[in-house]
């Protein structure tokens, strides 16, 4: 027969160091992408292929590589642009088409895209896509 001393008893600890480095390690992803998941400008877009009515008005937003805009040609700044729009957000046959450089900054581009959106234009088009070359 064996006989059992002290030292034989289970260990009823758990090494929880680990546990709490992967609790850690998923709380620090979750913190850094949720507000990238969270950012975005909700812009509904037409499904289908592109038409154009006769009496149609298309006003032409350009943002270049430097973050210049111009309006239907014409230099206007980021401060004026909303102005701009107003006359545009009257006219109900109205179309705004948005061309951007492949260079210009995520950054510029969503800035612009929120003014566009806050001015009340609902008609919104996006020309020259396939510079960025299947990124869409």
């Amino acid at each position: 027969m064996t006989r059992r001393t002290a030292d034989d008893q289970t260990i009823a600890a758990i090494n929880v160091t680990p546990l709490i480095d992967v609790l850690l390690v998923l709380l620090i992803m979750m913190i850094l992408t949720l507000p990238i998941a969270t950012h975005k400008v909700a812009v509904d877009l037409p499904n289908g292929p592109a038409r154009t009515l006769p009496d149609q008005k298309t006003h032409q937003l350009d943002i270049s590589a430097s973050g210049a805009l111009t309006l239907d040609g014409m230099a206007v700044s980021e401060r004026a642009l909303p102005d701009e729009l107003v006359a545009i957000t009257a006219d109900k046959d109205a179309v705004l088409t948005m061309r951007t450089d492949a260079a210009t900054h995520y950054d510029t581009f969503d800035r612009v895209l929120a003014t566009v959106k806050r001015a009340g234009i609902t008609r919104l088009g996006f020309v020259g896509n396939e510079q960025f070359g299947g990124v869409f």
